[in-house]
């Protein structure tokens, strides 16, 4: 049959990696679903999956079923088919076999992906089971492209070594986004002995993690792999230690899904317990490649108290669940500040952005780190702070951090 594409759970693109030796014609991306007036439910997702012909047809329903009856609902504990998730499934006589999955707004995102897995040779098309109770038809099938037609980004994969792959994300600009990657990063390899975690700043336009951390050399090539440098336990690749300083990053999507994809893959990283990636703000090309590269086991959405803040992270937080990666909760950063003569805390912001945020996600709020004198003049020496004043306010909020993030991360489903 000829491969279909389809839009993502929450709409963004997600379409398969064809296989190498796979000559069949490239696929187009749908375009952009119309935003419609609140209130209409709208289509979750169609999941775009190749199929091989198989004959007879009963024989793939069969194998259909069987692959489904697999994939158990964690909101409900039964399996999709007799959940009832499952609606129309029919074999053709050419061995296409189409099934609409319904999913509820209560349910994982992570789902659909599941269903994707286990039957790896169906289309299948998500639907909100709200809009299926009310008669909304689920939406047509792109027709097929035709020559020249641009060929799919790449379906995420799973990469063991790199241990749970963690995203730290932001809406916007200023908030703190890497000085708690790199500080948490560093708590997360001070936690306990042999805790090995890397480091990958993919701030394309702002890479200052080589800074944060101490580290200024060009990494070395070792047997076709790049070599990440290490500092506090922890191992670090960034944009910045490989072009010059002043060198501004005038890139399209493509180059920056490319640079994602080489720093993933092509670093040699070594046995990971954690893999922490420091996004760029907002919710571009660069969350979207890292989304389409690996499989990221969770997200973490950095925020400060102030309301222009955290209504940016909550839109970085649904760009996430869209692709059907899990929040795992929210830091408030810059949180009060603590008098360094008195130990007084005021509160300098609007109090409560985070616990606001955390609440409407529907996520536990995962700390609130302070302000502190001499904090950026840590940072900008390369000196993280859980790692120079461990005794500090500051420190001690970010520790907290890393354990209750260790905690959360070993909690999820696998």
């Amino acid at each position: 049959m000829e491969p279909v594409s389809g839009s993502s759970r929450m709409g963004q693109s997600l379409c398969p990696l064809r296989h190498p030796a796979d000559t069949r014609a490239p696929v187009a991306r749908l375009p952009r679903r119309r935003v419609r007036p609140s209130g209409v439910s709208l289509p979750r997702s169609l999941v775009p999956l190749y199929l091989s012909p198989v004959a007879p047809s009963d024989t793939l329903q069969t194998r259909v079923e069987r692959a489904l009856s697999q994939v158990k609902n964690p909101r409900s504990g039964n399996d999709v088919l007799t959940a009832g998730m499952v609606k129309d499934l029919a074999a053709a006589g050419d061995g296409t076999v189409t099934f609409t999955f319904l999913l509820g707004r209560d349910d994982p995102g992570s789902l659909a992906r599941a269903v994707r897995k286990a039957v790896t040779a169906v289309r299948v098309n998500v639907t909100d089971a709200s809009s299926s109770a009310e008669g909304t038809a689920p939406r047509p099938s792109a027709p097929r492209p035709g020559p020249g037609a641009v060929p799919p980004p790449p379906t995420p994969v799973e990469l063991p070594h790199l241990g749970a792959v963690l995203a730290i994300s932001s809406g916007k600009g200023g908030v703190g986004k890497s000085t708690v990657s790199a500080n948490l990063a560093v708590a997360l390899a001070r936690l306990g002995a042999g805790q090995r975690v890397g480091l990958m700043d993919a701030d394309i336009y702002g890479p200052n993690i080589p800074r944060m951390m101490g580290v200024d050399q060009k990494p070395e090539v070792r047997g076709g792999k790049i070599q990440p440098l290490e500092a506090h336990g922890v191992k670090v690749m960034s944009l910045a230690l490989i072009v010059e300083r002043d060198a501004p990053a005038i890139w399209r999507g493509p180059i920056i899904m490319k640079v994602i994809q080489q720093f993933v893959k092509d670093v040699d990283w070594g046995e990971l317990d954690y893999f922490l990636v420091d996004l760029p703000p907002g919710t571009g090309d660069a969350q979207l490649s890292l989304a389409q590269t690996v499989h990221i086991r969770a997200a973490i959405i950095v925020t400060t108290p102030q309301e222009v803040a955290v209504g940016d992270s909550l839109r970085g937080a649904k760009m996430f669940e869209r692709v059907g990666v899990p929040v795992l909760g929210v830091v408030e950063n810059m949180s009060y500040f603590v008098c360094p003569h008195c130990g007084e805390r005021t509160e300098i912001f609007l109090a409560g952005g985070g616990s606001r945020l955390a609440d409407e996600l529907g996520v536990p709020l995962l700390g609130q780190v302070p302000l502190q004198a001499q904090l950026a003049d840590l940072a900008d020496t390369g000196q993280p702070v859980v790692a120079a004043d461990p005794g500090s306010p500051a420190a001690q909020a970010l520790e907290a951090v890393a354990r209750r993030v260790s905690d959360a991360l070993a909690a999820l489903p696998r």
